[in-house]
């Protein structure tokens, strides 16, 4: 499990417990994909319906943005929480969580530019689809978190009685 380094430190090798958090961030990704479905028909057919191929063609992307983006955090998450049991576990954590943001930031405004003004695509539907799937993301995640019965230590270890 630990072996030394040079004879000094331990390094942690294996399987690193899974934290109870987990099932948690599952079951968002799982409602956010429902959610990304239901506003993805919902919008293409409302796009459809106001502008043609160009409004469902765009909320389709719209929805698939906020699903892509929501989806890079949970599973950032999910990764670090793989390191649980190293010592550089806060880092990592970190590290990971916030490199994914930085680089939804970044692909955001790619896309957006990349979008802009596109003949086959309408700004309006675009933008009520991201509204639309942001506000439905944070919902679920406000519910799944609110309903969630999880202690507050429920992943420490006390010390054995040896």
């Amino acid at each position: 499990m630990t072996e030394p380094v040079n004879g000094t430190d331990p390094v942690i090798r294996g399987n690193y417990p899974t934290p109870s958090s987990n099932k948690v961030f599952s079951t968002i990704l799982r409602w956010d994909i429902i959610l990304a479905v239901a506003i993805a028909v919902i919008g293409g057919v409302i796009g459809y319906l106001v502008d043609g191929w160009p409004g469902a063609i765009s909320a389709l992307i719209g929805t698939a943005l906020v699903l892509v983006f929501a989806g890079i955090t949970v599973a950032s998450i999910l990764v670090a929480n793989r390191f649980t049991a190293s010592p550089l576990y806060t880092t990592l954590f970190f590290v990971i969580v916030l490199g994914s943001w930085m680089l939804k930031f970044v692909l955001f405004i790619v896309i957006v530019l990349l979008l802009r003004g596109q003949p086959w695509t309408n700004g309006t539907v675009l933008f009520l689809s991201i509204v639309a799937a942001v506000i439905g993301t944070l919902v679920v995640d406000v519910v799944v978190v609110a309903r969630t019965r999880m202690s507050y230590v429920s992943d420490v270890k006390l010390p054995s009685g040896e």
